[in-house]
């Protein structure tokens, strides 16, 4: 019998807690980010396991949560495949991440909020001038390749 999966209030907290001693680049709370990539899947249309893996989507790649936590979570496998397909693998190329990403159903809508919100302006704005750079044209090629230039 598969377990009944979590609710987003669970997802959340867990990723919340999961998350609690990591902040971002600039200092911030990083519940702040996930918080922001919910809210652009959801505003974008996303459904409920798309807003999970929202909140989900760096557990992994940052370690706050493992891959094997992740196998076995009461999430669906949609939810699951989601954040497989956005967490990055050591020395990937962007091209095969951003392949993944395309070829996993609901994935790139969870990716573009989470580059949304990344590439932010007043976020990025508090980032010295080379950073910023840098990031702007990470986030740039990435949109690039899932096709979600301007």
């Amino acid at each position: 019998m598969t377990p009944t999966p979590l609710s987003l209030s669970e997802v959340e907290a867990l990723a919340r807690a999961a998350h609690a001693a990591q902040t971002d680049k600039a200092g911030r709370p990083y519940a702040e980010h996930l918080a922001a990539v919910a809210e652009g899947v959801r505003a974008r249309g996303g459904d409920p396991e798309q807003i999970a893996a929202a909140w989900l989507h760096d557990a992994v790649e940052d370690h706050a949560l493992t891959a094997d936590w992740l196998a076995a979570a009461p999430l669906t496998a949609r939810t699951r495949a989601i954040v497989l397909a956005v967490t990055k693998r050591p020395g990937e190329p962007p091209e095969a991440y951003a392949r993944r990403i395309l070829d996993t159903p609901g994935a790139l809508l969870v990716k573009q909020a989470d580059l949304a919100h990344n590439a932010d302006p007043d976020r990025l704005a508090v980032l010295d001038e080379d950073t910023r750079k840098r990031l702007t044209e990470k986030y740039a090629r990435m949109r690039a390749l899932l096709g979600l230039s301007a």
